[in-house]
């Protein structure tokens, strides 16, 4: 049975478009696969805490090994690692905040984010699975446009998710959101549109595409 692990992070609601496309990603993997299972977080509605210190060095200890107090710190971060390595795909919204990525996802990260495990081992735990990311933005930071080279999203991302864990991850990126709402941007909205069918038919496809694999 395969499962998958489905994270937004847009503060905006059902008028989100990284919300739109992950919702297309997700309606397509679920048709694709009846008896399949989703594991969803909502960490605008619901964020974790980011990471202290006691839950970050109980990290460093084998878990049968750890104390009383080490298991209770440790005990949100086994929980949101043990998630992701039970998903066959891992679904993330990553809109642009301020150039970067939302707060609520690098906590997430940094939770997920364990040295000999997830991370900075010969067999990281998370090695190969697929991971699909929806990052939005308001704007086009594509090579020829104003603000290229200043897009942060991306380039950490593929970072932290790839190098960092090991995930073979894909990228969907609907631009140029703000186009049908702010007045200077009104000549874009038709590329904009063309963003949003591109993306949302980029999740549907990727999502046909994973459907196809064995279940780990």
């Amino acid at each position: 049975m395969a499962t998958l692990l489905h994270i937004d992070t847009s503060l905006n609601g059902e008028s989100s478009h990284s919300r739109a496309v992950t919702a297309a990603f997700r309606r397509v993997w679920e048709d694709e696969n009846p008896q399949g299972s989703v594991i969803y977080r909502d960490l605008d509605a619901d964020p974790i805490p980011h990471l202290r210190a006691a839950a970050y060095y109980a990290g460093y200890t084998a878990p049968g090994d750890q104390s009383a107090e080490e298991r209770a710190a440790f005990a949100l971060r086994a929980e949101l690692i043990e998630e992701a390595e039970a998903a066959d795909a891992i679904l993330l919204s990553a809109p642009m905040y301020n150039y970067s990525i939302p707060s609520t996802l690098k906590a997430w990260i940094d939770h997920v984010f364990a040295v000999g495990r997830t991370s900075m081992t010969e067999r990281p735990s998370l090695a190969g699975k697929p991971a699909i990311v929806v990052t939005s933005r308001g704007g086009s930071y594509r090579e020829g446009t104003p603000q290229h080279g200043n897009d942060y999203v991306q380039s950490y991302l593929q970072q932290a998710l790839g190098t960092g864990l090991g995930l073979d991850v894909t990228f969907i990126v609907p631009e140029l959101t703000l186009a049908p709402t702010v007045p200077a941007m009104a000549d874009l909205i038709p590329l904009f549109e063309t963003s949003r069918s591109a993306s949302l038919a980029a999740a549907e496809s990727r999502a046909r595409e994973l459907a196809m694999r064995p279940a780990a």
